[in-house]
């Protein structure tokens, strides 16, 4: 729920990831090819599945429910459940004072030995001489091989700016991964934290139009800001599927961390995977609990 603090300007470029090596130009090509044919195509040598454990996690800035800075205690939090895809919410690389200027990002992914791929909201210039940018946004630990990713706007209302109005903005990253072979697009989003939902209704139409893009198994990892039931979440439920739902844990809060009372974090899966089991650990590494799930992708 945490909004970074304001500032007058702002200016994109492109991050780098962790790329996989050439040899998997095949699976990208299958995974990027469209129609019937090249979906059926993607898992015909998985009859058994590829087992995934996977986790979402707003990180509130390396800060946790006291609102002490410590990334160490969070990556301990994940590290405890042996995840195999991370989705992260408020990511602070190089942003401020409050996470000590720490490329998050970046220090995760070496301290969990896992890929990474950042994908910005905000992309600022430095507030200190010769500093790099100053950047939030959202990012992708992986076990697995990146095989591409790509940052795509979303609509959003700005903090950064005085009286923002809904345009589109970056902070929407398709993330491809080759799990032990099987083509996976996942997806990370934050959504709007605003008690009216108009924004979020536009967010997730556009979430919408990008995943449509893409046939084959797809995963979204988010803090959502709206529970299970609200309307705007709807039209997510007609091509995804909650893990904590199948899991019999639908209204399961996640937020505040220290006693929560809303359930707006999220483990969701495309037709071509199943949950098995899904929990929400108790943790107080974050203002948000994490949602953790374990998956099956045929």
């Amino acid at each position: 729920m945490f909004r970074p603090a304001p500032s007058s300007s702002r200016r994109r470029h492109r991050i780098p990831y962790r790329a996989a090596a050439p040899a998997l130009a095949a699976l990208l090509l299958g995974a990027l090819a469209t129609g019937p044919t090249a979906h059926a195509a993607a898992g015909s040598d998985h009859g058994r599945g590829v087992r995934l454990r996977v986790m979402a996690y707003n990180i509130q800035a390396g800060a946790g429910a006291d609102h002490v800075f410590d990334l160490e205690r969070q990556a301990r939090a994940i590290e405890s459940e042996h995840p195999d895809l991370v989705g992260l919410e408020e990511v602070d690389v190089d942003w401020a004072t409050r996470s000590d200027y720490t490329d998050e990002a970046a220090w995760l992914a070496r301290r969990l030995r896992m890929n990474v791929f950042f994908a910005p909201i905000y992309d600022l210039p430095p507030d200190r001489a010769g500093a790099p940018d100053r950047r939030f946004g959202v990012a992708l630990l992986s076990r697995f091989p990146i095989v591409r990713a790509r940052n795509l706007q979303i609509t959003r209302l700005s903090t950064q700016v005085p009286d923002p109005v809904p345009a589109p903005g970056p902070g929407f990253p398709e993330v491809l991964v080759n799990a032990h072979g099987m083509p996976l697009w996942v997806y990370v989003t934050h959504l709007d934290y605003r008690a009216e939902p108009s924004v979020r209704q536009a967010q997730v139409a556009d979430m919408d139009a990008i995943m449509d893009r893409r046939h084959g198994r797809k995963l979204l990892l988010g803090d959502f800001n709206a529970q299970p039931d609200d309307l705007e979440l709807t039209p997510l439920w007609t091509r995804l599927t909650d893990a904590l739902t199948v899991a019999g844990q639908r209204t399961t809060p996640t937020w505040p961390a220290d006693v929560p009372t809303k359930r707006i974090d999220y483990v969701t899966f495309s037709p071509g995977i199943r949950a098995t089991g899904a929990y929400v650990p108790d943790t107080l590494a974050s203002d948000h609990r994490p949602v953790v799930a374990d998956l099956r992708a045929f």
